[in-house]
């Protein structure tokens, strides 16, 4: 993506600094590590003339502080009480976490009181008696195998204050929490809080969201793996499109406000036709609309399979919704189910025969458990969050950037979401694997 001056400038005046403890005064337990220099930050600038145009305005260059051990640390392992927490909704690869974080604590660090929280940040809420789950290599061992969370997860807000009374009586200093957006909110909030009442707690967030919509990194753990799962989804919704005459595989996958699920999808599995995605906007109706584009794709191919992420095309409803779930989120309408009833609507009134068979595997996709190289990301988020915390940083959630594993202040991780770039590659190579465009604007 080509950075105008002025959105150079405005990356000029972020913070990247990450909060920290205090002074590091403890010789690491590792041994054959490879320690991190700090001084050796990660640039946030992957194109030289970003660089070359940051330099011009003479303004700092922006960078990641590198994650990874230090050399020494702030927390003695001898009395390091770690806590686990997972919020949210479910997502391919969270046991991968929880097991690679208690496995670094207690083999790395000799870290041996671990406690797992039951049901989010609900487990450390006194009212709701959830009592912890210790943590150990042989409870963790298999946990990988199966999707979901161990510990269980829960939505909504809950009350920082009590969550620090918690966190203050049961001696935690070291807490780690995996979830999404708001998760990471509370992140920062719980360690703002720890910190003006002079609580020596690190507060370390890894990324939760299978949307892969968060700020200032390049993947989320879980996306490759809810993409691979969508693979017989897609394939299905193609086969039985080709079974009839007309007929139309319509597939809603998940993707509230980023559409790269769906974008993915479409390019792992490139039998797709349309792609629908929340960054890019569609008419229904008119000569350059949805339906008159199916209507072309059948006359010409007899059978269509659309993808349509599921916080597109809300637009076209003609009541905007209010409501909001636990988390805070939107509940916004159904628009898999809305496209079904409309396409059918118009295909039936323009006299076509036509058969539509829709797929909605939000939930199947999320339960799934991590494959292959995002098993292996898991763990390396896992081992560098161990990193981060046990060197007394917090408020901090570690990430990938550009090849490398990064610190980043929670605040600039939540600011806004990451969304596709309708002129970058990745939207331009769907619009070339589907097509669209030809139907789109014949």
């Amino acid at each position: 993506m080509i950075m105008s001056v002025e959105q150079i400038r405005e990356c000029g005046k972020l913070d990247f600094q990450v909060p920290t403890l205090g002074e590091c005064t403890i010789d690491s337990p590792l041994v054959h590590a490879e320690f991190v220099d700090e001084e050796n930050r990660i640039s946030y600038f992957l194109k030289k003339r970003h660089v070359e145009l940051c330099q011009s305005e003479g303004l700092e260059l922006p960078s990641f502080e590198p994650a990874g051990p230090r050399p020494r640390i702030f927390h003695d392992p001898a009395w390091t009480r770690a806590a686990i927490v997972t919020c949210g909704g479910l997502c391919p690869g969270i046991n991968d976490v929880i097991k690679s974080l208690v496995n670094t604590l207690w083999y790395r660090y000799h870290v041996k009181t671990i406690y797992g929280i039951r049901y989010g940040y609900r487990g450390l809420v006194a009212k709701y008696r959830l009592p912890p789950i210790h943590l150990d290599p042989d409870v963790v061992d298999t946990i990988h195998e199966n999707g979901g969370s161990i510990l269980g997860s829960s939505r909504g807000q809950q009350s920082n204050e009590e969550i620090l009374q918690t966190i203050a009586r049961m001696k935690i200093n070291v807490l780690f929490t995996i979830g999404g957006d708001g998760t990471q909110r509370a992140t920062q909030e719980i360690s703002e809080l720890a910190q003006k009442r002079g609580l020596p707690l690190s507060v370390v967030g890894i990324p939760k969201t299978i949307d892969n919509d968060l700020n200032f990194m390049d993947r989320t753990f879980g996306f490759e793996s809810a993409v691979y799962a969508t693979g017989s989804i897609v394939t299905s919704a193609h086969v039985e499109a080709k079974g009839v005459h007309n007929g139309i595989g319509l597939v809603k996958l998940m993707g509230r406000e980023s559409g790269f699920i769906a974008a993915c999808a479409c390019l792992a599995n490139s039998v797709a036709n349309f792609c629908l995605v929340p960054e890019v906007p569609f008419d229904l109706d008119g000569e350059n609309g949805l339906l008159k584009a199916i209507e072309r794709r059948l006359k010409i191919k007899d059978h269509a399979v659309i993808v349509v992420a599921e916080g597109a095309g809300q637009d076209l409803f003609e009541e905007t919704k209010t409501s909001r779930d636990a988390s805070g989120n939107i509940v916004f309408n159904d628009i898999g189910l809305f496209l079904k009833k409309r396409i059918g609507d118009y295909l039936f009134e323009q006299g076509h025969e036509h058969s539509i068979k829709y797929f909605d595997p939000s939930y199947i996709i999320r339960t799934v458990s991590a494959h292959g190289t995002d098993a292996v990301f898991c763990l390396h988020l896992a081992e560098n969050a161990v990193h981060a915390a046990m060197s007394g940083k917090t408020g901090v959630v570690v990430a990938h950037w550009h090849g490398n594993f990064i610190h980043v202040p929670v605040g600039l991780a939540v600011r806004e979401r990451r969304r596709i770039n309708p002129k970058d590659q990745l939207w331009q190579s769907v619009l070339g694997a589907t097509r669209q465009n030809n139907y789109f604007y014949e």
